[in-house]
């Protein structure tokens, strides 16, 4: 299975922050759209980095109110991973589990094509397990 399944089950929609948004403003964002994370892009809509509620908190612990003031583009995370609708979902979980982040991008020919959550990677770890063991299961019964 592969990001690409991921993406055509819950959707291509991601949302956006620009540069220039302040703290406040993408965290009223995150907290409307109930999200984790945003990603930050220019005018042309090219991919400058990600904010999540984690970066955030960060920002809040350092800089107490003061971080509310920060831009997107002051607190984003630049060095991006990304995956591709063709990455696996173990590649997707193996990534994020190491790098220790749980939304990543997915691009293809340099296009947002969307994003996906840890979660979303785990349910589909799940529902491939679970296709898998009713496959064996079905065999067995098959072979007595």
């Amino acid at each position: 299975m592969t990001i690409a399944a991921i993406l055509k089950h819950k959707g291509y929609d991601v949302a956006a922050a620009r540069p220039t948004d302040t703290v406040a403003e993408v965290s009223r964002l995150l907290s409307g759209r109930r999200i984790g994370a945003v990603v930050v892009q220019d005018e042309a809509e090219h991919l400058l980095g990600i904010v999540s509620e984690r970066d955030i908190v960060h920002a809040l612990a350092a800089n107490g109110a003061r971080a509310l003031e920060m831009t997107a583009g002051q607190l984003m995370t630049r060095a991006l991973r990304t995956a591709t609708p063709h990455t696996t979902i173990e590649q997707a979980m193996t990534v994020m589990t190491a790098g220790r982040f749980r939304h990543l991008p997915v691009v293809e020919h340099g296009a947002l094509l969307g994003i996906v959550s840890i979660g979303d990677v785990v349910k589909a770890r799940i529902m491939q397990q679970d296709h898998e063991v009713d496959s064996l299961k079905a065999y067995v019964a098959g072979a007595v």
